[in-house]
């Protein structure tokens, strides 16, 4: 390790007092990454609405959505730079009052001409100040030996603030238009000040209540010495790094192959939309128990043993979608959807966990996390692209059979890079 960049080693907290204080601030960044994207996807429950509201075609909505997904590509290596500079705390109540005031805006229906703006800000509120802040802020709250839990829990745990806020959108919409006879417009922009002020009230909270660590603060100004330059050529002779990010790249693809289920399920199996829908929230109900379960059996027996294992059992659920469509049995699938549901969350649960074993100073941790983000979520931008080749060159169940084999061979190269990575830290340590 370059003797220019300090190690920095956060000490786990052994009062109760300040475990009390560190478990009070997890929660706070926790209910953060919970309550910040929701807003943002709105399109997930109320696509049809907002068309409607906003008069505007699905093709238009698509664009705004590419914008925003651009941004996060943009932003996220300079995200990382900025996570190092500046306090979790205050990009963090930036993020979420920047992202409830452009909801408030959202809410007035503008017109198209505004909405690419509202996206790019989000953009820049989600992933700018919020992203790198994000997994940094829990790596330093996370003690040795409890990063898989720490951030099992917060996927597990952003996934039920998630599936809360969106019950009580869903009951705000329905209680709005057919008990209160209210038109779409407002029963719509009922939802997103919900949502707007959610971000906006836990922006408060944050300032308030989250605490700066003051050992990190402090080697925040000695690093500062240091140019980018150095930094970035540093974090590139890490190859521990490099395999954290093939690693997630890999096992952000399977998660991906999720948003395909239910339009597979009908066509394979010549299910209703109903049924589909059913099994797919199903599938959701798992995020908790795979983030969670996963966090602790990481700590326990290696992250990357866990992860490992769920990266190919994941895979193996893909491919006996795409070969044993013949059993046409209903209880079937939804035990292997909700089998691969189990574990793409664990993946999602894990994947940054590992990064702990990585050597790298917390000083350019933001840095890194920014450098691995930019690879590991390109799947973003090609997917959806290699999916629509797919669908214009062949059709019915093909179109899924290839894209699921496809994913499925890079989650089983994602499991071998988890062994390795697991191997190149023991020969590290002398184990």
């Amino acid at each position: 390790m370059s003797d220019a960049i300090p190690k920095m080693v956060v000490g786990t907290p052994t009062s109760l007092k300040d475990n009390i204080s560190r478990y009070f601030q997890f929660i706070l960044l926790l209910l953060a990454s919970g309550a910040i994207y929701p807003l943002l996807y709105l399109r997930q429950n109320f696509e049809v609405s907002i068309l409607e509201v906003f008069n505007i075609t699905i093709t238009e909505l698509g664009s705004y959505y590419s914008l925003l997904g651009v941004m996060y590509m943009v932003c996220y290596l300079p995200s990382g730079w900025l996570a190092d500079r500046v306090s979790p705390r205050l990009l963090i109540t930036f993020s979420m009052a920047a992202t409830g005031g452009l909801g408030l805006l959202f809410a007035s229906i503008p017109s198209a001409e505004v909405l690419p703006y509202i996206f790019l800000g989000w953009g820049i509120a989600a992933g700018l100040t919020f992203w790198a802040s994000l997994i940094k802020g829990v790596k330093m709250l996370a003690g040795k030996g409890q990063q898989g839990r720490f951030f099992g829990i917060l996927d597990g745990g952003r996934g039920l603030v998630e599936a809360v806020l969106a019950t009580i959108a869903i009951a705000i919409f329905a209680y709005s238009v057919e008990s209160n006879g209210e038109t779409t417009t407002v029963a719509l922009q009922q939802v997103i000040h919900m949502y707007s002020y959610s971000c906006l009230a836990l922006a408060v909270v944050i300032f308030l209540f989250f605490k700066n660590n003051d050992e990190v603060d402090e080697t925040k100004k000695a690093k500062a010495e240091g140019s980018l330059w150095n930094n970035l050529k540093f974090l590139a002779s890490v190859p521990e790094m490099w395999l954290v990010a093939a690693v997630i790249f890999c096992g952000y693809q399977l998660f991906w192959a999720t948003y395909s289920f239910s339009a597979y399920l009908q066509e394979s199996y010549e299910i209703t939309a109903v049924t589909a829908g059913f099994i797919t929230v199903a599938k959701l109900w798992m995020r908790p128990i795979g983030g969670i379960g996963a966090g602790f059996l990481g700590d326990k027996f290696r992250n990357e043993n866990i992860l490992a294992i769920s990266l190919l059992g994941a895979s193996i659920g893909l491919l006996a979608m795409v070969l044993l469509p013949q059993l046409q049995s209903i209880t079937f699938i939804l035990i292997i959807v909700l089998l691969i549901g189990v574990l793409t969350y664990a993946i999602r649960g894990l994947y940054w966990a590992i990064l702990d074993d990585c050597d790298i100073p917390m000083s350019v941790t933001g840095l890194a996390v920014g450098i691995i983000s930019l690879i590991a979520y390109t799947p973003d931008i090609f997917l959806p692209m290699l999916n629509g080749y797919l669908a214009e060159h062949y059709e019915g169940l093909t179109v899924y059979n290839l894209y699921f084999s496809y994913i499925s061979i890079v989650g089983i190269l994602g499991s071998f890079a988890c062994f390795k990575l697991k191997k190149m830290n023991d020969a590290k340590q002398g184990a």
